[in-house]
């Protein structure tokens, strides 16, 4: 595992755990994430990533994400992952995460299809 995998890493076992203080510690405090193709961040900041994953993402029981495909170029990780939970069927996204000194700083959501 690279050093810019790492992060991607604990960020996605602390999300199929749930474990919201795990999750948010792989953010930096700037931390904006993309739902493309937003030009503008859907979110910004660690405490604006926390609330909404509080409230709106680990109070579903039975959500979880597996990773079909992991790519890392430089400190970009691209990794295809199949999300549970949020609908009645499960949805494939491609993330883009930008890793900066051990932290997530940036992500980029493009859904699949």
């Amino acid at each position: 595992m690279t050093d810019n995998t790492a992060p991607v890493q604990r960020q996605l076992d602390a999300y199929n755990a749930k474990d919201l203080a795990a999750f948010i510690s792989c953010y930096h405090s700037d931390i904006a994430i993309y739902r493309m193709p937003a030009t503008a961040p859907s979110l910004q900041g660690r405490d604006a990533l926390e609330a909404f994953y509080k409230t709106e993402r680990f109070t579903i029981a039975a959500l979880h994400a597996d990773v079909l495909q992991r790519m890392v170029v430089g400190n970009k990780v691209i990794d295809h992952e199949k999300v549970y939970g949020m609908a009645e069927q499960p949805y494939e996204v491609v993330v883009v995460y930008e890793v900066q000194n051990g932290l997530i700083t940036n992500a980029w959501f493009y859904p699949v299809g």
